[in-house]
This record gives C-alpha cells, sequence and structure tokens, in this order.
C-alpha cells in the first residue's frame, strides 16, 4: 500500500474505539489520493488541490461506500457498521447526517485495514473506492 509501518504497537485494531478509526482511515485516505492524482502528472498545486476536493468530501466518500458494499467481508462489513452509526462531535458543514455517516464508515474502514497491516485490501478497496468515485 501506500504506507509502511510494519512496527505499529496494535495487536487488535477492531478493538479501538471507531472513531480513532476514522482519525486513522482520513488521513491515509486523503494520502492516497493525494498520491493516486500526482501519479497522474498532475504538477499543479491548484488543480491538484481542486481535483483532491473531487474525492476528499463527505458525498464523494459516501459515493464510494454505497458502490464497495457487496465485497466487504463479515469483519469488514461489521466495521462499517460502527462506523456508520458512530456519534460524532462534529456536525458536517457541507454535508447531510446520512453522508457524513457513511463517509465515515468508509473511513473507519480504511483506518482498520491500514492498522491491520492488510495492505493488499487496503490496496484494492480503495482502488475500487477511487474508481467509484470517478464514474460519477
Amino acid at each position: 500500500m501506500y504506507l509502511n509501518f510494519k512496527n505499529n504497537n496494535i495487536a487488535r485494531p477492531e478493538d479501538l474505539p471507531v472513531l480513532v478509526l476514522a482519525y486513522a482511515g482520513d488521513a491515509v485516505y486523503e494520502l492516497a489520493v493525494r498520491e493516486r492524482l500526482i501519479g497522474t502528472g498532475l504538477v499543479k498545486v491548484n488543480k491538484l488541490h481542486s481535483e483532491t476536493v473531487k474525492y476528499v468530501n463527505a458525498g464523494a466518500q459516501a459515493k464510494a461506500l454505497h458502490a464497495l458494499e457487496g465485497m466487504f467481508t463479515e469483519d469488514e462489513a461489521a466495521i462499517v457498521r460502527r462506523g456508520r452509526n458512530a456519534r460524532s462531535p462534529h456536525t458536517p458543514r457541507s454535508a447531510g447526517m446520512i453522508e457524513y455517516r457513511r463517509s465515515t464508515a468508509l473511513e473507519c474502514l480504511i483506518g482498520y485495514l491500514y492498522l491491520k497491516g492488510d495492505d493488499d485490501r487496503l490496496s484494492e478497496i480503495m482502488a475500487a473506492a477511487l474508481e467509484a468515485i470517478n464514474d460519477e
């Protein structure tokens, strides 16, 4: 995958609070989007930023989660459910509550896979999520 810190001390990421998983997943997701866009040859920062915003928002992430729903394992589906049901202290500014919760669920899944060290599955999920957003 994109980052590889094999020396983490997290034995069971599924035991972490869902908002901690979402916190990690948010960072991993945004970095993956930026890496992908840079890999397309974009070099102008303003263009990179405007393209990043198309992927890194609650609406796009909710759409990606919807597109992925048939491919989750039981464990992944459980993490997604926990993330979708999480009560966040933040109120969404530019998204409805349903979109916001679905985007949090996607971030939880990404954080879970990253902290679990399942790089192959994380790459598969990220590729499918970004492809779903591209298909808009």
